[in-house]
């Protein structure tokens, strides 16, 4: 999911380079949303394996 982030931010950056607005700001928000995804689950797995004791 973070790969997708990546890349996603990576389209924004380029498509404001060459002056189209509208696609880098899509881009830049549908990166946003994957990133804030990607932390949730993260957090949910390391406070999931702090309950179950896994190390």
């Amino acid at each position: 999911m973070l790969s997708w982030a990546i890349t996603f931010f990576i389209v924004a950056i380029i498509a404001a380079v060459f002056g189209f607005g509208g696609i880098a700001s899509a881009s830049a928000g549908i990166a946003q949303i994957l990133f804030f995804i990607f932390l949730a689950l993260f957090v949910i797995t390391l406070i999931a394996r702090a309950v179950r004791g896994v190390s």
